[in-house]
């Protein structure tokens, strides 16, 4: 079947859209690499993969910080937040595979040439920096597990992270497809962690429902504020729009409209199914902080290793601390694969360059070492905690540099031509949008006047 032309990555001579061709796609080494077989629930099982690396961004170290943080302060009252913002989430991340399967280009590869230079450049910039902070998160929380599960002091424990780089370059080696594998095996053990812990605090389940019922009390209280943005940076991440922009194109679907259109739909069905499963981690993360600290009294507890130190006698249990601690382990390891795609999808995307992934991993886990190794030698464990959180609101104030120009694209028919986004999912998306923006302006008086926490 020919292609569509309205589809084509590369715009016609007389109505130029793009300032100019693709080029060589990000991540070229794994671009159209994996085929899709005939019969179409085949097909399906093929494009379920990218969704899941995703969806490790939703529940990183720096979101369990936040809701952590977010449960033992508030109780269940900030489930809303977690819910509203995997919706946001699901919508998002649509609208990536959407662009990808569109247009032939990621997100980093769309703005570079949609946006002059001058636009371009400062967007690659915020991209690297909301990198960074996503990597800090991880080499606290893998720090932090290794300290937990054996007792690796966290200083070294920071500078060892700095080697999960050739774990990647193993997976990477052996094929996407192990590397997809791997993270969906550790995701099982995170779940099957938190299942077992959940059981053993025994929450109040409809305090639970309840709290997924949003409150005004949120926007008037600036410290519960604070932590909602904190949530909502911890699991719409900028980098995650980045990086499924660019993995979903692992998939070697055809040029025709009807086959990107089923493509499209794979896509969709894969990162809203494992987006509702990070859903129900992040859920669990905040439920077993509410169930577990709040309703013993224990109101401040902000960093994970006071949350291993406390879990366990509050639950009674010995297996408890050694669960969290698996699981914290898995989550920073798991974490560190997909910001290590992100990180070589943006700079490609953005700057055309091409680096060696294991000068690329270094040079990000070096960026993201120093902070963290300052912040655990001036102050110890007792600081890593509110530094994941600061990440995370971070991220939050970076997406806005994300969002806008993804919805930008997608709205846009001469970009996106049949497959451009419907008006009601662009309305959406707007106040999506709007909304996000909104609550950083919020976070930012709060700041400037003193009043957040």
């Amino acid at each position: 079947m020919t292609a569509d032309p309205t589809l084509s990555p590369v715009p016609a001579p007389d109505a130029p859209i793009w300032n100019g061709p693709r080029g060589l796609a990000a991540l070229s080494e794994v671009h159209r690499s994996i085929a899709l077989p005939k019969g179409k629930f085949r097909r399906l099982l093929a494009f379920l993969g990218p969704g899941y690396l995703v969806a490790v961004g939703y529940m990183d170290p720096g979101n369990w910080a936040t809701s952590l943080a977010g449960g033992s302060a508030f109780g269940y009252s900030l489930l809303s937040i977690v819910l509203l913002s995997n919706l946001m989430a699901i919508l998002l991340q649509s609208l990536a595979a959407r662009l990808a399967i569109a247009t032939g280009r990621d997100l980093a590869q769309a703005c570079r040439d949609a946006y002059p230079r001058a636009v371009a450049i400062p967007l690659w910039i915020l991209a690297e920096l909301a990198i960074i902070a996503t990597d800090i998160a991880e080499v606290i929380g893998t720090a932090i597990g290794l300290n937990l599960l054996l007792g690796i002091p966290l200083e070294l424990g920071v500078v060892l992270t700095a080697l999960d780089v050739f774990l990647v370059l193993w997976l990477q080696n052996k094929g996407f497809r192990w590397l997809e594998a791997f993270v969906i095996a550790l995701l099982g053990i995170i779940a099957l962690a938190f299942g077992l812990q959940i059981l053993m605090a025994d929450p109040d389940w409809g305090a639970v429902l309840r709290g997924f019922a949003p409150t005004t009390e949120i926007v008037r209280n600036s410290a519960m504020l604070y932590l909602a943005l904190g949530i909502l940076g911890a699991t719409v991440m900028p980098h995650n729009l980045y990086l499924h922009s660019a993995i979903v194109q692992t998939r070697a679907w055809g040029e025709s409209l009807p086959e990107r259109r089923e493509a499209l739909r794979f896509a969709t069905i894969d990162s809203t199914v494992a987006l509702m499963f990070a859903l129900t981690i992040n859920a669990a993360i905040l439920i077993l902080a509410a169930a577990t600290f709040h309703a013993r009294g224990e109101t401040s507890v902000v960093e994970l290793d006071q949350a291993h130190a406390l879990i366990g006698p509050l639950l009674g249990q010995t297996l408890a601390p050694m669960l969290f601690a698996v699981a914290l382990l898995a989550c920073g390891l798991n974490s560190t694969v997909t910001a290590t795609l992100a990180g070589q999808a943006v700079m490609e995307g953005f700057l055309k360059m091409r680096l060696s992934p294991v000068i690329r991993r270094l040079l990000t886990r070096g960026l993201a070492i120093l902070p963290a190794a300052a912040v655990t030698l001036i102050w110890g464990a007792t600081g890593t905690g509110r530094l994941l959180i600061l990440t995370q609101v971070v991220l939050s104030l970076q997406l806005p540099f994300a969002v806008i120009p993804l919805v930008q694209f997608t709205a846009d028919r001469r970009r996106m031509g049949a497959l451009v986004a419907p008006a009601w999912i662009v309305v959406l998306a707007v106040l999506t949008a709007v909304l996000i923006v909104g609550l950083n302006l919020k976070l930012l008086a709060d700041v400037a006047l003193g009043s957040a926490q």
